[in-house]
């Protein structure tokens, strides 16, 4: 079934909706909670709650990329458990990595509330990320969106750990330079 159809399914309050996404990206939003969570029952937790949200989100929302959508919400909700979870607590896991990694560039600071610096601050970074070789710009994305291991990402480029974790520090530097030139108090 195409994404168009799974929405309409969605927009029709039928219940078919969340049938057709569990089957066509139940897998995908499951690795996004597992990478996050490293526990499948509290991904699969995730994955059931992301159905819940994208049924309460559509209406209003109609997402032209259903997979997208899905993953972001996907994302959020593991996030927000692993927030939950962790809070007393960080041990060493890939995600406290990625988010160490991540707050050298931006700090963990709740003073970038308002949704409107969000949204510029997203669009600044995908404008740095289009600078950037395809390569460098996936490997970016699984780390800090799909939060991939080093380990899994040098085996899905062919290449070193090593090599990755120099590609990615040299690439947060740069955007932290990138960030800093265009304002953003880092």
């Amino acid at each position: 079934m195409t994404d168009e159809n799974i929405v309409r399914l969605y927009w029709d309050r039928n219940e078919q909706a969340i049938t057709e996404s569990s089957g066509k990206y139940g897998a995908y939003c499951h690795s996004i909670a597992k990478n996050i969570l490293f526990d499948q029952s509290d991904a699969e937790e995730c994955v059931n709650d992301t159905w819940l949200h994208a049924w309460n989100a559509m209406p209003p929302n109609k997402p032209n990329v259903l997979s997208t959508f899905l993953g972001k919400i996907t994302r959020n909700i593991s996030f927000d458990l692993y927030k939950r979870l962790h809070r007393e607590k960080r041990g060493g896991r890939n995600i406290d990595l990625v988010l160490d990694e991540l707050s050298e560039i931006v700090s963990g600071k709740d003073d970038v509330e308002n949704h409107f610096e969000e949204e510029e601050l997203k669009r600044e970074i995908n404008e740095f990320l289009k600078g950037e070789t395809d390569e460098r710009r996936r490997m970016f994305v699984l780390r800090y969106w799909y939060a991939d291991s080093v380990i899994d990402i040098a085996r899905r480029f062919e290449t070193g750990e090593n090599n990755v974790s120099v590609t990615l520090n040299r690439m947060r530097n740069k955007l932290k330079s990138y960030l800093t030139e265009r304002g953003y108090d880092l």
